[in-house]
């Protein structure tokens, strides 16, 4: 049977905390600190710093209270003594003796206290492997999961992991977790540019640009860049996208993001009618791809040479010659079989549907209808929820070139139109029922 923690119960008592005031404090349910109070049920780790400040205690202090109850409960600090930034200082001597043995114990003592106070953290490496562990697994999961499913467990580690920080740790533990905050605000910008909302991208990759410059990772930076050029290209600035996206060059010094980034480059200059750039942006990536050594971290921090093939296909099919149209139906084409013959949790639904609308674009342009009927099929038949804002912006820019006159009075393009028409009514995914800044 679980044992009581009669301490941690007079605790909460002697702050002032009621079970319900504690958790509203602590955004959780009463029931939750009755389960911890009652023994049938701990803290998370990355809960631990904030009930700790809660109940005015350092992190060791209350794992000692949340430890199996004593015959000898050890009394606990008062608030007015507990967590002060400053370390202890030990009382002065009040004899005036010259002995200088004791006066070095003494001098010893206070060095000692110190190094007890430089040493205290609200963290540990066993909670950092495991952050790192919850990163890298919603990073995979954003992949082929429904943004819905995610949304709740990358913000909660994100405030989270923002709490430790405000907490204390060694230096080089403050850089691990700026480095995790960053990668989590990563993840936010993701799930806010897939849901359209661009001002709460552009706020959580400016805190993720700010975590990367406060942990020195060149990687972390790169990959911010690649984000803000992707949030700029979806507002239609597509100058600014490709300067975001060589900003983030020089910080490119391992694994995929340089080709990322000359992909983001390609697409991006393609847009401003600028095919010289376009076509040298789209070879450099290629060049940059087969020069990966390095291993990236899974999931979104990571840029497959499925995706790759489907931005150049983006590019390629921008620039509107017959030629480059031939090339980006190629691009787009082999950017399909590459996802379709990979393991399904790496199947991005949202480039496989990027993918089919640029070959709906190819074969209008070519003219043949029953080649964007059969793409387009298949787009307008995926679930809603993974159909994200930058899908329904392509449904909306083909909606607009089937409206053209050339294609009046055509029965197929009618039907097509008016089934875009009824896509583009519904909301992109299933937005969460609040999105934070």
């Amino acid at each position: 049977m679980a044992s009581r923690r009669s301490r941690l119960i007079q605790r909460r008592e002697a702050v002032g905390h009621t079970q319900e005031s504690l958790a509203e404090a602590l955004d959780v349910d009463r029931t939750t600190v009755g389960r911890w109070e009652s023994g049938r049920g701990a803290p998370q780790p990355w809960m631990r710093p904030k009930l700790a400040r809660a109940l005015e205690l350092s992190v060791d202090q209350l794992a000692d209270l949340l430890a199996a109850p004593s015959a000898a409960a050890e009394a606990v600090p008062p608030p007015s003594s507990v967590g002060d930034a400053s370390p202890p200082v030990p009382a002065r001597r009040t004899d005036h003796s010259n002995d200088l043995v004791v006066a070095v114990a003494a001098d010893s003592a206070e060095s000692a206290l110190f190094l007890r106070f430089a040493s205290a953290s609200n963290v540990d490496d066993t909670l950092l492997e495991q952050i790192d562990a919850d990163i890298a697994r919603l990073a995979g999961d954003y992949v082929s999961k429904p943004v819905s499913e995610l949304f709740h467990d990358i913000g909660t580690l994100r405030r989270g992991v923002f709490d430790l920080l405000r907490g204390r740790q060694h230096p080089y533990q403050t850089s691990h977790l700026y480095l995790q905050a960053g990668r989590l605000c990563g993840l936010a910008t993701h799930v806010a540019l897939d849901l359209g909302q661009y001002t709460a991208a552009a706020t959580h990759s400016r805190t993720a640009w700010r975590c990367a410059e406060s942990a020195g990772h060149n990687g972390l930076r790169a990959w911010t860049r690649s984000v803000q050029s992707l949030i700029a290209y979806w507002q239609q600035d597509h100058r600014q996208a490709a300067e975001l996206a060589r900003a983030g060059l020089p910080y490119a010094d391992s694994g995929t993001i340089a080709a990322r980034l000359l992909s983001l480059e390609a697409r991006a200059t393609a847009a401003l009618g600028d095919s010289a750039s376009a076509l040298r942006a789209v070879e450099a990536a290629e060049a940059a791809r087969s020069a990966v050594a390095a291993v990236d971290l899974p999931g979104v921090f990571t840029f497959p040479e499925a995706k790759q093939w489907t931005y150049a296909g983006t590019a390629l099919l921008a620039l509107g010659s017959q030629r480059h149209v031939n090339r980006a139906i190629e691009a787009s084409s082999r950017a399909i079989a590459l996802y379709e013959s990979a393991p399904q949790q790496e199947q991005s639904s949202g480039d496989l549907l990027a993918a089919r609308l640029d070959l709906a674009n190819a074969h209008l342009a070519h003219g043949d209808l029953d080649g964007v009927q059969e793409k387009l099929s298949v787009v307008l038949g995926a679930a809603p929820d993974r159909r994200t804002a930058s899908i329904s912006s392509r449904l909306r820019a083909l909606s607009t070139r089937l409206a053209e006159p050339a294609y009046e009075g055509s029965p197929i393009v009618l039907s097509l139109r008016e089934n875009v028409r009824e896509a583009c009514c519904r909301p992109a995914l299933t937005n969460p029922p609040e999105l934070p800044q």
